[in-house]
């Protein structure tokens, strides 16, 4: 919950950035104590016969989506489903993700988002650790799940397929154990009996969803984000970018995924509740994504430096329509500052690049649409959200202006804490002697005088490929189940198209053999498509500390002297 500012010595006090906001931005905003599921309540009551989603060919309104969520939390009541039981959500963007975030949210209970790309081991992983009774998932994907079911407290698997809802309304394959959700939302004369439950929502209390990251430790977490966190950064983004908007008028196009912070609150919730047109893409492909372009004309396109990066390349981009959309949004992973330069020479409009983190639900700052822009930098903190950079021994000093130090945040849409873990929580939300909890990101950063920050460096170990998140532990644990490995080393290393990729470095057990791409193929079995090395360089030795630790810095510094 955000306070007052307090204004001290501190060399951030004077909040130098609210003299380049934009004219209509207000410094403070006052934020929704209500549930998330008021979002698409009273959308879908304004305009209730807007379209709210375009996939594959189909469209659906507000009133319907509506009317196919309160149907699923009738179904999930039935399954026994109650208020803070945790509902897994393993799907691609579709209208059946809507459907089943907001039936989740309508019951209390809590969404956690499992990354379709997850193997079982680490759908394993989350649900063990988040206590997951129900996974709503594509029939595809439900053998994967129920694999793992009996070593997690999964109780019923609802399946759909991809394209259940689209134009050509695809059957679903039947999976022994699960339960269609087509069967479930056509019991509706049965279901519409029963009445939902009031449910009485804390909102600055209560978790909305859990969202799995790695931290600024790389041990995997879930970030409890209650709902007047996400519905804060709903709020914030909607006024810093849609300085005058009516529900219903506006399109999204939308590839960045739901089941990533980033697509779930910058994407789906606030397209919502401005009653927008969401033109879902499941899954990345250039020449469908133009084709929307083409077809909706899209208004708002946010995504990673991945997709503009391509973009530039296609010969088909400049044709598509592109240069028609009036917002572009860069965030989950540092935008070069060339990439900007060209994509906005091609299309004549701006790239606006924003940042955030998981535990931020997620934004923190973005560039301003109208005021000064300093590409390369990630633009100025959203209202309410304080910002100081502290020294990097310990964090309890407070650095100047153009000094280098960990970015420190303190704002409404900071999550609650880490789920089950309070070690992680303590060390990552500090109190400080005003009583105020500031968020250590673990990023490296630097404020100018105006108050535009910077990134110097990302968390220390953190790699990201193409927008995901990827822990080198991760990595890590897999190659050390390899029975020829001694032990092993990941970092990141660069990549035109992705960012980063990356490379592992092993060092094999005495007599024992194995080739890079025996190795590789290894981790294809307990990996995410991403997460898996595409370099491993094997040695005879790694470096490390004088207490034995592994420097990946050492790693770091040598690939890029050799590059």
């Amino acid at each position: 919950m955000s306070k007052a500012p307090d204004e001290t010595s501190s060399p951030y006090a004077a909040r130098p950035w609210l003299k380049h906001y934009d004219y209509w931005v207000r410094p403070h905003l006052n934020y929704p104590r209500r549930s998330l599921y008021e979002i698409l309540r009273v959308t879908a009551s304004e305009v209730p016969d807007s379209v709210a989603t375009s996939f594959l060919g189909a469209h659906l309104t507000f009133r319907e989506i509506k009317e196919r969520s309160d149907d699923l939390a009738r179904a999930m009541m039935r399954l026994g489903i109650t208020q803070n039981d945790r509902v897994g959500i393993m799907l691609p963007n579709c209208p059946q993700y809507l459907v089943a975030a907001f039936a989740v949210l309508r019951l209390g209970a809590i969404i956690v988002n499992v990354n379709p790309l997850y193997t079982g081991r680490e759908v394993t992983i989350v649900a063990k650790d988040s206590g997951l009774r129900l996974m709503c998932t594509l029939d595809v994907l439900a053998p994967l799940v129920r694999a793992v079911q009996g070593e997690t407290n999964i109780e019923n698997i609802i399946i759909t397929s991809a394209a259940e809802y689209s134009l050509a309304a695809l059957p679903v394959s039947d999976v022994e154990g699960t339960l269609k959700l087509s069967d479930l939302l056509a019991a509706n004369d049965e279901s519409a009996a029963i009445e939902l439950p009031s449910v009485e929502i804390d909102a600055e209390e209560d978790t909305a969803v859990l969202q799995y990251t790695g931290g600024t430790t790389g041990v995997p977490k879930g970030a409890m984000l209650t709902h007047y966190n996400l519905f804060a950064n709903v709020i914030q983004g909607e006024t810093w970018a849609h300085r005058e908007w009516r529900r219903g008028e506006d399109t999204y196009l939308l590839v960045i995924p739901f089941f990533h912070i980033y697509g779930f609150t910058v994407g789906m919730m606030e397209g919502v509740w401005r009653g927008v047109r969401q033109v879902l893409i499941p899954k990345y492909d250039v020449d469908a994504m133009l084709d929307a372009i083409r077809d909706y004309r899209p208004t708002y396109f946010p995504a990673v430096p991945t997709i503009y990066i391509s973009l530039l390349n296609h010969p088909r981009a400049k044709t598509s329509g592109i240069d028609k959309i009036k917002l572009f949004n860069s965030g989950s992973a540092p935008l070069p500052v060339e990439v900007i330069h060209q994509f906005e020479r091609m299309t004549g409009g701006a790239l606006n690049e924003g940042y955030g983190l998981s535990e931020a639900s997620p934004v923190t700052h973005s560039t301003a649409m109208f005021a000064r822009r300093k590409p390369g930098s990630i633009g100025l903190p959203f209202p309410d959200t304080d910002i100081k950079i502290v020294d990097l021994d310990e964090g309890t000093r407070e650095v100047g202006i153009d000094e280098e130090g960990e970015l420190c945040i303190h704002a409404p849409q900071v999550m609650k804490g880490y789920w089950n873990k309070p070690e992680e929580t303590a060390n990552t939300l500090r109190r400080d002697a005003s009583g105020r909890v500031w968020l250590y990101t673990g990023d490296v950063a630097r404020m100018d005088a105006d108050g535009y920050t910077y990134i110097v460096q990302r968390k220390k170990d953190m790699i990201i490929v193409g927008g995901f998140n990827v822990y080198p532990t991760d990595v890590e644990s897999v190659l050390y189940t390899h029975a020829a490995v001694m032990e092993a080393a990941v970092i990141g290393i660069p990549d035109a198209y992705r960012g980063e990729v990356v490379k592992a470095f092993v060092v094999l057990k005495q007599d024992a053999s194995a080739t890079p791409e025996q190795l590789i193929e290894h981790c294809k079995s307990g990996l995410a498509e991403y997460k898996i090395p595409r370099h491993i360089e094997i040695r005879d030795s790694l470096p490390k500390s004088a207490v034995g630790k592994i420097l990946l810095r050492v790693l770091r510094d040598e690939e890029s002297a050799a590059g």
